[in-house]
């Protein structure tokens, strides 16, 4: 596997990316090994924090464990297993919806009891059109438990 050290420069890129996208200032510091995995994983201190998916940046689920900072889209318990094994998120199991949620959002999935995160998506709609709607489709699942980036920490443990 390809892995190139980012310099100070594409750290500071990639943090001005992270604002932008997330409003997290300064994500990465001086002190973090930043690198870029296949072109496509953003690695620190050997933690796969963020990956791009059609040139978008969108933080792993390990780093939402420790610190979520999505908007949250949370599904009833009888969703979780489907959301786990990777489901996209369909109308009926959704439970409650961050005010915040616009189109084309990346969202954290989390489980309605725990509030733990099971999944990132986009958002095909708004809060307000997933609301309206009783059926359908309603987030795209991009990384999801038990997928490879989610296995890549116990890979690299391994």
């Amino acid at each position: 596997m390809k892995q190139v050290t980012l310099s100070k420069k594409d750290v500071k890129d990639l943090n001005k990316e992270i604002a932008e996208l997330y409003g997290i200032e300064k994500f990465f510091d001086k002190s973090n090994n930043v690198a870029l995995l296949e072109d496509s994983y953003i690695i620190c201190d050997g933690l796969m924090l963020f990956f791009y998916k059609e040139d978008k940046l969108i933080p792993t689920l390990h780093l939402l464990l420790k610190q979520n900072f999505l908007p949250k889209v949370a599904v009833n318990m009888g969703a979780v297993p489907f959301v786990a094994k990777g489901a996209d998120i369909m109308r009926p199991g959704i439970v409650g919806v961050d005010p915040k949620v616009k189109e084309g959002d990346i969202v954290s999935i989390v489980d309605e009891t725990h509030d733990k995160p099971l999944a990132v998506g986009e958002s095909l709609f708004s809060k307000e059109e997933m609301e309206e709607m009783e059926a359908g489709k309603m987030i795209l699942s991009l990384h999801h438990v038990g997928d490879k980036i989610w296995n890549f920490q116990k890979d690299e443990q391994s």
